[in-house]
């Protein structure tokens, strides 16, 4: 069992390990353990209590996290890459990001929605394709329909973090952060 004050404790491990690897000077440094479901409150507390022990002038990548939300807070705490199957996983089951949260293709009310998958977005998939088309597409079990929804998935999440890395230079990263949850989280 791990005692919290213990010497075998999760936060002293994981600043002792931090230290010995920052230590060896690698070009850069990952931290993981929190991609498989630990939910967003312990992923804060675990960069939290990491990322600060690990260089800034290096990268810092974050393992297997993959949400908007979970990115947002982790880039919040220092981390500067993540890498994860979400968005194609995602696509495959007909599942989008969007800027106001995600939408299921499947759903019988986009059979009849001419709109872009999301109107705000330039990528291939929206500027050619209505999500009629392609939620029937998805009901005909045609491979195009997972190929389009990956498409728009990884633009969302490129423009994302271009959009991101934009607002960390100009010095608004907070603002962002907020109004991009703001509208994201509106359509949970």
């Amino acid at each position: 069992m791990v005692n919290a004050r213990g010497p075998f404790s999760v936060p002293r491990l994981r600043a002792m390990c931090a230290k010995e690897l920052v230590a060896m000077d690698f070009p850069g440094y990952a931290i993981g353990g929190v991609s498989v479901g630990e939910g967003l409150e312990l992923l804060k507390k675990v960069v939290g209590m990491t990322a600060p022990y690990l260089p800034e002038d290096k990268p810092r990548y974050l393992m297997g996290v993959g949400l908007p939300e979970d990115i947002l807070e982790s880039v919040e705490r220092g981390m500067d890459m993540f890498d994860c199957v979400i968005p194609t996983r995602y696509a495959r089951r007909a599942t989008l990001f969007t800027n106001r949260g995600r939408i299921r293709l499947t759903h019988k009310n986009y059979r009849r929605d001419f709109y872009p998958i999301d109107p705000t977005c330039d990528c291939y998939a929206c500027r050619n394709f209505t999500r009629a088309y392609i939620h029937h597409l998805f009901n005909a079990n045609e491979v195009l329909s997972a190929v389009l929804a990956s498409i728009h998935n990884v633009h969302f999440y490129l423009r994302m973090m271009a959009d991101i890395r934009k607002a960390i230079e100009e010095g608004r990263f907070v603002d962002f952060k907020r109004q991009f949850l703001a509208e994201y989280l509106k359509g949970k």
